[in-house]
């Protein structure tokens, strides 16, 4: 859809995916959500990735204040744990962000894991990655710059290089270490940094996007972590702005999101933000992911 220039301007919106209300209107939010636009600051202590007896849980362990440990969920996923057998632990570390954890499983192959939460296996991973690069670059004519925020693993960059199309991708992702372990552990996801049309720069979206020239990309993919936290602020209508300001008339915005059978109001929330912010076209699309249900 053409459109105008600056921050008026036009542009197809596809989700891959999240979302808020957009219309100043109040409505009620699920306790899971409260929680984690809270960051959940009652666990902020220190929390790990349990592995018990051979088998990984999505449920956290956390020791605070006191010795004993506290299992609980993830904010977002309320009475919800994914469980995979592991064979072996291959890497367990922790950046200036988050922990970090690779696994052998015994039916998904390697895994990578986010402060307890699956990120991706190398079984179920070209679900995810394919439609949240391949839909919005087929959704417009000939795209040549790309800017992925997130996608430290690199899978989406593997993706967007099977376009011919494509001069220029800038990647922003913010954890050094994530890439460090990806490059190690997952070869095949990271092929897309050695592709030699990428740039990549380590730091903050937000800060990234704010010094980006205006209308510099065709097409932007947001590959982030859940709204928890700092991360929280990649689904508010700022960030959007933001983003409306560094496309080009007629450019492509594909944004991670969550679970249509638990976000609804999330999901929701992003369309009305997008519709207002970009004056265009907004769908979401879903793809089934077994060890990633967003």
């Amino acid at each position: 859809m053409e459109g105008g220039t600056g921050r008026g301007l036009e542009c197809q919106k596809t989700m891959d995916g999240k979302a808020n209300n957009g219309n100043g209107s109040e409505k009620a939010i699920p306790s899971c959500c409260l929680k984690a636009r809270a960051s959940a600051p009652e666990l902020d202590a220190k929390c790990h990735s349990t592995v018990v007896s051979g088998w990984f849980s999505e449920s956290h362990s956390c020791s605070g204040k006191t010795s004993k440990k506290v299992y609980f969920n993830n904010p977002m996923w309320p009475g919800e744990a994914h469980t995979l057998e592991v064979k072996e632990i291959l890497y367990k570390g922790k950046s200036e962000y988050q922990e970090v954890l690779v696994f052998e499983s015994t039916s998904y192959g390697k895994v990578l894991v986010l402060d307890g939460i699956v990120q991706l296996t190398e079984k179920d991973e070209c679900a995810y990655q394919e439609m949240i690069a391949h839909l919005p670059l087929c959704s417009i004519p000939s795209p040549k710059t790309v800017l992925v925020v997130g996608g430290g693993d690199g899978g989406v960059l593997r993706e967007i290089s099977r376009h011919s199309s494509v001069e220029h991708i800038d990647i922003c992702e913010i954890d050094q270490m994530v890439i460090d372990v990806s490059k190690k552990f997952f070869p095949q996801l990271a092929v897309g940094f050695e592709d030699p049309r990428v740039r990549l720069h380590v730091g903050d979206a937000v800060d990234f996007l704010r010094s980006t020239p205006e209308g510099k990309y065709d097409a932007i993919i947001v590959d982030s972590s859940d709204p928890v936290g700092p991360a929280q602020e990649l689904v508010e209508k700022p960030f959007f702005e933001t983003i409306a300001r560094a496309l080009r008339p007629g450019g492509v915005l594909c944004n991670m999101a969550e679970s249509m059978w638990l976000h609804t109001h999330l999901i929701e929330d992003m369309i009305s933000i997008c519709r207002e912010t970009f004056k265009g076209s907004v769908h979401y699309a879903w793809a089934s992911v077994p060890t990633y249900p967003r």
